[in-house]
């Protein structure tokens, strides 16, 4: 841009101010800014990993029975005990959020409305998974405890 004046011409650039952009939604949750859906994702990992070594451990020991039908039996002996019985609790949490989880994610992927949806359905996964877990927690404290007399 060029401006005449008496003495000549003088250029003069325009100023342009940029503001840096704002921070489009609010911080909430961790460092991470996570909110359900990082929880979600966060659990759905360290379940399914936690599943997969149970499954490395149960196919190990079931391969002992051809092996030594005596080391078999001496493993499976440990996993009758009350810590291995918590295990079994946990492994049975893991497995039914696992899969409700993972349900979700379908939804969340292949139905139209799913990202809108995906908070919302975290939650009911959540109260599905606690009403399963209330269903099958009773039995399987009683058996931890009958461990203890």
């Amino acid at each position: 841009m060029a401006e005449q004046t008496a003495g000549g011409t003088t250029i003069v650039e325009p100023r342009v101010t940029i503001e840096a952009p704002r921070a489009s939604r609010k911080l909430e949750g961790t460092l991470y800014r996570g909110s359900t859906g990082m929880w979600s994702w966060v659990l759905h990992r360290i379940t399914g990993v936690a599943i997969y070594f149970f499954l490395l451990v149960h196919i190990l020991d079931t391969a002992l029975v051809r092996l030594s039908p005596e080391a078999y039996n001496a493993v499976i002996g440990t996993y009758k005990t009350p810590i291995m019985n918590i295990g079994e609790i946990a492994l049975v949490m893991a497995i039914v959020f696992h899969a409700l989880n993972g349900l979700r994610i379908i939804l969340v992927d292949f139905w139209s409305k799913g990202p809108k949806y995906q908070r919302t359905m975290f939650w009911i996964v959540l109260v599905v998974w606690a009403v399963l877990i209330a269903g099958f927690l009773p039995r399987q404290l009683m058996n931890l405890v009958a461990d203890f007399q």
